[in-house]
């Protein structure tokens, strides 16, 4: 059976990552379905990710990481929007490093089309205001702990594009999986 293509969107809160995931579904020409890493957040049961959320919290994403690899088993293109953090980051314990590293070891096999959503550090605190329901603060310090630097098959920058300019950027090198070097090069640096 032919594996499902996978694009994945990763990117600090605010850039646009979500309103990017859902232009891709409305230009793409077979559907692709959207995987988002803060519906996962969302699943876990609420008294338990009071008493234990990281173990909670950690149990539901590496889940979500395994539904990816599955969905792409059966043949069934996908869009992921997820953060990969460094292990410095206060308080994103489920988003670390070892997130990056079970992603990459699930699916470095995969067409992997993997996307570095970014804008200008004065945009993201715009948008983070804007938003209203963020944290003030929390896209700046994200931004600074985004993983990896620059191990990406393209970039796609949200305030300098607009969505569908990002989007058709990503469309046009969806065709050409032998180009999706990213996943691979994070594996072989590992081992």
């Amino acid at each position: 059976m032919k594996k499902g293509k996978i694009i994945w969107l990763n990117g600090t809160s605010s850039v646009g990552k979500s309103t990017l995931a859902k232009t891709l579904q409305e230009r793409l020409p077979t559907p692709f379905y959207l995987l988002s890493v803060d519906t996962f957040f969302l699943i876990g049961p609420e008294k338990f990710i009071k008493s234990n959320p990281n173990q909670t919290v950690s149990t539901a994403l590496t889940g979500f990481h395994h539904a990816i690899k599955t969905f792409s088993d059966i043949g069934i293109d996908v869009i992921v929007d997820h953060v990969f953090l460094t292990d410095d980051a206060k308080d994103h314990t489920i988003t670390r490093l070892d997130t990056m590293n079970e992603c990459v070891s699930l699916l470095h096999d995969r067409d992997v089309l993997f996307v570095h959503v970014t804008c200008p550090l004065d945009e993201l605190r715009r948008r983070e205001k804007e938003r209203g329901n963020r944290q003030i603060g929390n896209a700046e310090e994200l931004l600074s702990k985004l993983c990896p630097k620059d191990t990406y098959d393209i970039t796609v920058d949200t305030f300098n594009n607009t969505k569908e300019e990002c989007a058709d950027k990503i469309i046009d090198l969806l065709n050409y999986p032998n180009k999706f070097f990213a996943f691979k090069t994070l594996w072989q640096q590992r081992n």
